[in-house]
């Protein structure tokens, strides 16, 4: 049954409202999306920095922890657990659990950005034999809900995190992690997430982020380092700051999953406004197409009515 002229007009003006709000939503995840990549553009800064401090603090302490290790006993009122409580972030130890932090969004209307990064994680749960070995943690409802649904027990979940976050906001999270990591609830933690590429690709990332083991000391020993100045000491120093760079990685993870599920919110409403877009031209067509033949119609009926009375 052919749709009434109404029908057509309704259909219209419907798909014009659902294109003035997905044009919206894009312009809002755009201008979203500018202010975070900003945002990590000067993070990007201070994370160098306090990396290269880092480096450069740790660099004889790395190599010293092994032989620290194998002396702890000989050393005056040194034990293998000093040792490991002054450096226990820069420490490897044997894997009995492995923590995966995954971040997701709290909403939908994103694209494809959740499903990538959930898949993802499946996968390397699977690799898992034993449930046991691995401990989940979830930032954003809707990971949270997903591993809810299959059974999967979070060690930790947090919601809310804001469009564009701060250091302050996410505190809570990334001293929560440190904390685990230094209780023992897990050996290693990987963060996994959606890494932004550009404004139309997005690369899923599973960064292992505790303990530290990823500092290039070699970099400090082949080039010319600048000096720091410790005080009490560089083991003092280092349980202040080795904490605050943990942290900071966790934080530039939240980032840039932020600006990725931005970027994914923008393309995803873009297509949806395009294609609103396309099927308004083609109910325009139609409606007026139903046009000419109603008039067509009308038309015949005079005319044939006309000749009747002749």
């Amino acid at each position: 049954m052919a749709e009434s002229l109404i029908d057509i007009k309704r259909r219209i003006a419907s798909t014009k409202n659902t294109e003035q709000i997905t044009s919206a939503m894009q312009m809002v995840s755009g201008a979203k999306l500018i202010k975070l990549e900003r945002k990590s553009q000067n993070y990007q800064v201070y994370a160098q920095k306090i990396r290269e401090i880092v480096t450069h603090l740790a660099a004889n302490k790395v190599l010293e922890l092994a032989a620290m290790r194998q002396h702890a006993q000989s050393k005056t009122g040194t034990t293998e657990e000093d040792v490991l409580s002054l450096n226990n972030l820069l420490v490897e130890r044997p894997v009995k659990k492995t923590g995966y932090l995954v971040i997701t969004s709290d909403r939908g209307l994103v694209g494809g950005y959740n499903s990538n990064v959930l898949r993802s994680v499946m996968d390397i749960l699977d690799d898992h034999e034993d449930p046991k070995e691995h401990v989940v943690m979830a930032i954003g409802g809707t990971g949270a809900e997903f591993f809810k649904t299959r059974n999967i027990q979070l060690a930790y979940e947090y919601r809310g995190v804001s469009d564009v976050p701060t250091f302050d906001e996410v505190r809570e999270i990334v001293k929560t992690m440190v904390t685990m990591f230094d209780d023992g609830v897990f050996d290693e933690l990987y963060v996994c997430y959606n890494h932004h590429v550009n404004s139309l690709s997005s690369a899923f990332r599973a960064e292992k982020m505790l303990p530290i083991t990823d500092l290039d000391t070699d970099q400090v020993q082949h080039s010319e380092a600048t000096e720091y100045l410790a005080d009490p000491s560089v083991d003092e120093a280092l349980n202040a700051i080795l904490p605050q760079y943990a942290e900071s990685l966790i934080f530039g993870a939240i980032m840039d999953a932020k600006t990725a599920e931005h970027a994914s919110s923008m393309t995803a409403m873009k297509s949806a406004t395009d294609n609103a877009n396309g099927m308004i031209r083609d109910l325009s067509i139609k409606l007026n197409r139903a046009r000419q033949a109603q008039i067509t119609t009308e038309i015949t009926e005079i005319v044939g009515g006309a000749a009747a009375l002749e």
